[in-house]
């Protein structure tokens, strides 16, 4: 027996947002923030005798909670004050623990190359492992190292193609169909697409009933993540999350035999026959959980990225009609991947929002040894928190860093390589994103087809409040009102 409806869980949920993330005059949030900047300096952790190191500084905030509703609020504002506070490593309260936050592109660096293996996965798994355990972002060193090299198997230039064409197929039938009578919630709009993309691209399969339910259990296994109540109640996020795990186990391992015994060009279907130059493969469970994970992970950050584009193209209309023209010229012909990879101004469009509202903008680590970041003593099983979204704005890499300005990716600039981490919306590492280049490429496919039937501004006064409970969505949805372009 449930405590509350769906409806009435959804209701509480939207006030409790509503209520956190609810617009406040420009001075009160300022204060907010600066309070972070003021935050009194503690040891974490006193460092090893004569070691030279110096201890990490940082505060607890609120008992219990931490500062984990001025993240939910603020986000990378709030990495960004604690950064100005106390330079590239400190500490803080969040979820009932004490996080260490590393930040700046000298840290980052440091941890995601991880040189002395003193930072492992645990990080994640501490918030997503009930979820979307053994997942490839949850695996370590050599585990980790088996697992990729296998999984590269279904991310060929071949399968790419593929995935883009099927990809752009399933845009076509969307995006011109998108209401121009009235105001459009972007964000649930794009979240509907890029699951039908994930379905058909990584499943082939197509809405109904079925996939609909599955669709529902990755958004709850997602949102349960987050969930502050980490035990199984009835009505809380938590118990969403593990049921819809269990949907998701039951419907891949239902359809395995068959994905096995066929020859298809899904990524479902290549995972299962997947095998390396030394015939090294998946095994049924293996299979499992890398789709549960793959299918969060590439519709989730591609939705937020294309909310990004569309909203600063909405806010800039003159980068929107440069990119236009340049779209246009493709002709209606379906771009494959090699014309959508040719649509340059778009892509440093593409890479100018993932700089400002980075998808994931912090990535977990744990360590499982003392270790020393930038001179700072982190002890080992500390849960560390690598707020890489940070660097984006850092003016020794960025000139005027707040201003949207995707000319600083063309090739007599490139701002980005002017530090190794100074642009990470992948992570980096041994880590990063193995499905960076089709997730780039379902962006540019669902920008390019928005660009060739709709025209969309903002409000110069609007300015979307992103909620960071798991990963930056518009709290409002992000309303925009599309006009018919011809």
């Amino acid at each position: 027996m449930t405590l509350l409806t769906d409806h009435a869980r959804r209701a509480v949920r939207e006030r409790l947002s509503s209520a956190l993330l609810a617009p406040l005059p420009a001075e009160v949030d300022r204060r907010l923030l600066d309070g972070a900047r003021r935050a009194a300096g503690t040891p974490l952790a006193p460092p090893p005798a004569a070691s030279g190191l110096e201890p990490v500084l940082g505060d607890q905030g609120l008992p219990g909670l931490g500062r984990t509703l001025e993240y939910i609020r603020f986000g990378s504002d709030f990495t960004r004050a604690r950064f100005e506070r106390f330079g590239p490593v400190s500490w803080t309260g969040f979820l009932g623990e004490r996080v260490v936050q590393v930040a700046g592109p000298e840290a980052t660096h440091a941890v995601l190359t991880n040189a002395d293996k003193a930072f492992s996965q645990d990080g994640w798994r501490f918030l997503i492992d009930n979820f979307f355990r053994r997942g490839l972002m949850l695996l370590d060193f050599d585990e980790h190292r088996f697992h990729r090299r296998v999984m590269q198997e279904a991310f060929t230039a071949d399968r790419l193609a593929g995935y883009t064409d099927e990809t752009v197929a399933c845009v076509r039938e969307t995006v011109p169909s998108w209401r121009q009578d009235g105001p459009l919630r972007l964000y649930p709009a794009l979240k509907t697409l890029t699951l039908d993309v994930a379905t058909r691209v990584f499943m082939d399969d197509r809405p109904g009933p079925e996939t609909e339910q599955v669709n529902k259990a990755f958004v709850d296994c997602v949102r349960a993540a987050s969930s502050i109540v980490k035990w199984d109640v009835p009505g809380t996020r938590w118990h969403a999350g593990l049921r819809g795990r269990q949907v998701l186990e039951r419907y891949f391992r239902a359809n395995l035999a068959a994905k096995r015994a066929g020859e298809g060009s899904d990524l479902f279907s290549a995972l299962c026959h997947a095998r390396t130059d030394d015939g090294e493969t998946f095994s049924d469970d293996d299979v499992v959980n890398h789709m549960i994970f793959l299918m969060m992970a590439a519709h989730d950050t591609s939705t937020i990225t294309t909310s990004a584009v569309a909203y600063y193209l909405g806010a800039h209309p003159e980068w929107q009609e440069r990119v236009r023209a340049e779209t246009l010229a493709l002709g209606d012909t379906a771009p494959d991947r090699a014309a959508l990879e040719s649509l340059t101004t778009l892509n440093h469009v593409v890479k100018e929002s993932l700089r400002l509202l980075a998808p994931v903008p912090v990535v977990m680590r744990r360590t499982v040894a003392d270790t020393a970041v930038c001179g700072r003593f982190i002890p080992a099983g500390s849960l560390v928190m690598v707020a890489a979204a940070v660097n984006h704005f850092d003016p020794g890499c960025w000139s005027d860093p707040d201003t949207f300005d995707p000319g600083r990716f063309a090739e007599d600039r490139r701002e980005d390589k002017s530090h190794r981490a100074a642009w990470t919306p992948f992570g980096g590492g041994v880590h990063k994103c193995i499905g960076m280049v089709f997730g780039s490429l379902e962006v540019t496919a669902i920008v390019h087809e928005m660009l060739r039937h709709h025209r969309w501004t903002v409000d110069p006064a609007y300015k979307p409040r992103w909620d960071n409970t798991s990963l930056p969505v518009p709290s409002d949805g992000l309303p925009l009102h599309l006009h018919p372009l011809r």
